[in-house]
């Protein structure tokens, strides 16, 4: 019989249970059974039965053991538990207590009452003390439900601030492991916002000066190495506070988040300004201060690497005034500057310029005060205007101007089409800058027209130099244009020796002429954009033709010579097809009409006056093509035009 704790369940009676025992043993029941009575088997039937009862007991008694302590533990933490209720209910009804008779006291008169006061006082305090102290515990033991129920005590209490203080001095401790107190702001914040909310009756108020805090406290451990670098590094410092303060609005953008209140921004806001009003007040003029020194740095090094000495241009010296007469004339009154084919104007200098005020206009932006933005973005533009179009365009208009050589130079290089092409190149990212960056900054305000009126102002200081320039630059092409013509035609060109032995093609000059003037057609083309190309060139082609026109008068035709003459004209002609201008083209189809009365029959005059492109033209004008002919006189020409 397997030996089991069931056995023993009641009503249990020993008599039984043995004869029960004796009875299921082969050979031990007493009325001998099936088997004769054994009584040695049935004596180590019980032997074995009672070892069994023994380790039975030994099991159940391990059993009973472990139960009560079990039982005693849990009679512990029942009656911690009690008493913690009872110590909660004491506190509770305690500050109830304590917290009436301070009212109450506080209305007693102090000469009669004067140690009732002041024991009601300091068990004010006392009591205020120990709640202050068990909030802290409880803080450190992780019991939001006690933290709770102490901070809903002290709520009424003038300590709960302190209370409060507590809080975010030990929500902090241990947060701040990494190099980042953004986000390790950030990460704090995220972390305790369900925990506010769980543990006090105002989780916002909480959670705002707990930003408060960080802001007043951990942030200003970035502010060292921003004062430190405020006198000795303009640029790092810049660099720094912009740095700075574009990571704390950011941060300030991730704790719009949280309940911080009705008006979250404007206290972010505040808290912002708090710490950064006395960067941000000197901000700009800081800015200024850097782009001034930054700007004059940079055109001082490009001109040294030139080894160039700035001219002062406008000082008023009987040389400069010179200068500007023989910039504006073509009166002679001495030698252009020779700047051996320089621009002076640099691609890498503007380019540095130009990112020097992006980077100012992006901290202007993000720096300034919204009212103070317009005023400061403008100034920013101003020193812009300065260095990029006044210290380096504008200057090098005036060397070039200065370096263009008079109309009746020989071989003169006439770069100052380069200086119009690169001029052109960088006043179009000073413009691209101006839209980009200034104009969002100032759109909405005064200052716009301020802007545009300046921008106005700079373009046609421009302008004018520019077709002062490249007015002076035609006249130099027409004068090089002449004295290729001076000194290679002939006036027999045009009444060869022999008539019978001429082949007819164009003449030397005319060859070299258009030769020259197609390079100028291209140099033209490379140095402008846009309409001023058609501009140009419209004008350069009607001062050619002017010039072809006035130097054929200066000769007399014999009918051979006259269809070289044509020849010419014709080839000059096609020279005038690169101008792609319709006006130019028109001009030497006139031009080459005119050239036919040198050869026509004189019986065919009147018909071919009265041809397409001669019939709208002055009389006189024929007629003095018509004298040029060699047998005007003895022909007696001139009566057809009577």
């Amino acid at each position: 019989m397997t030996t089991t704790a069931q056995l023993f369940e009641e009503p249990f009676d020993a008599d039984e249970y043995i004869e029960r025992l004796a009875w299921r043993t082969p050979g031990g029941g007493s009325k001998g059974g099936a088997e004769a009575f054994d009584p040695k088997r049935l004596l180590d039937e019980f032997k074995s039965h009672i070892e069994e009862l023994k380790q039975l007991d030994e099991k159940i008694q391990r059993k009973v053991e472990k139960l009560e302590d079990q039982c005693h533990g849990e009679a512990k933490d029942f009656a911690r538990k009690v008493q913690d209720l009872q110590r909660s209910n004491q506190i509770k009804e305690a500050a109830d207590i304590i917290q009436k008779l301070h009212l109450i006291a506080q209305e007693l008169p102090f000469d009669r009452f004067a140690d009732v006061k002041a024991k009601i006082a300091s068990k004010y305090h006392d009591l205020e003390r120990q709640l202050i102290q068990e909030f802290t515990a409880a803080q450190r033991r992780g019991e939001i439900g006690r933290m709770r129920e102490v901070a809903a005590v002290l709520l009424h209490f003038k300590g709960y601030a302190h209370c409060v203080d507590v809080y975010i001095k030990q929500c902090q401790e241990g947060a701040y492991t990494r190099n980042d107190v953004f986000e390790d702001t950030a990460a704090l914040c995220q972390r305790v916002n369900k925990q506010v909310a769980e543990v006090f009756s105002s989780p916002e108020t909480v959670m705002a000066k707990l930003i408060q805090n960080i802001f007043e406290n951990k942030l200003q451990v970035c502010f060292p190495k921003l004062d430190g670098t405020r006198q000795s590094d303009a640029e790092q410092y810049l660099k720094n506070l912009y740095d700075l303060y574009t990571r704390t609005t950011a941060l300030a953008t991730k704790l719009t988040e949280f309940n911080l209140g009705s008006d979250k921004h404007t206290f972010l806001s505040k808290l912002i300004k708090s710490i950064f009003s006395s960067y941000l007040e000197s901000y700009i003029d800081m800015e200024r201060e850097y782009l001034r020194n930054r700007g004059a740095m940079i055109l001082q090094r490009y001109y040294d690497s030139k080894n160039h000495q700035k001219r002062a241009i406008g000082s008023g010296s009987i040389q400069e005034l010179k200068e500007r007469i023989r910039q504006r004339t073509n009166l002679p009154l001495g030698p252009s500057l020779d700047t051996h084919g320089e621009t002076f104007l640099s691609p890498e200098l503007v380019v540095n310029l130009l990112q020097e005020t992006r980077h100012a206009f992006e901290r202007c932006h993000r720096l300034s005060d919204p009212s103070d933005l317009p005023k400061n973005a403008y100034s920013i533009f101003l020193l812009l205007v300065e260095h990029l179009c006044v210290d380096h365009i504008d200057y090098a208009l005036e060397i070039g101007l200065s370096a263009i050589p008079s109309s009746d130079a020989k071989n003169a290089n006439l770069y100052f089409l380069d200086v119009v092409q690169q001029a052109n190149s960088i006043f179009h990212l000073f413009d691209k800058q101006f839209n980009d960056q200034l104009m969002p900054l100032i759109s909405s305000s005064p200052k716009l027209a301020e802007c545009l009126q300046k921008k106005k102002e700079v373009i046609e200081q421009m302008e004018v130099k520019l077709d002062t320039g490249i007015d002076r630059t035609l006249n130099c092409m027409v004068g090089q244009m002449k004295h290729i013509l001076a000194t290679e035609q002939k006036k027999t060109d045009f009444r060869p020796e022999d008539e019978n032995n001429v082949m007819i093609q164009y003449t030397t000059a005319c060859s070299k002429v258009c030769a020259y003037v197609s390079r100028q057609v291209e140099h033209v083309r490379k140095s402008m954009d846009g309409k001023n190309v058609d501009t140009v060139l419209t004008e350069l082609g009607v001062r050619f033709h002017r010039l072809i026109h006035e130097h054929l008068q200066q000769f007399s035709y014999s009918s051979m010579g006259g269809m070289l003459a044509i020849c010419d004209v014709a080839e000059y002609r096609r020279c005038a097809k690169n101008f792609r201008v319709p006006l130019v083209l028109q001009l030497f189809d006139t031009l080459h009409a005119l050239c036919n009365l040198l050869v026509v029959a004189p019986d065919n005059l009147k018909q071919v006056c009265s041809g397409e492109h001669l019939t709208n033209l002055d009389r006189n004008l024929l007629h003095a093509f018509v004298q040029l002919r060699v047998d005007y006189r003895s022909a007696r020409l001139g009566r057809h035009f009577s």
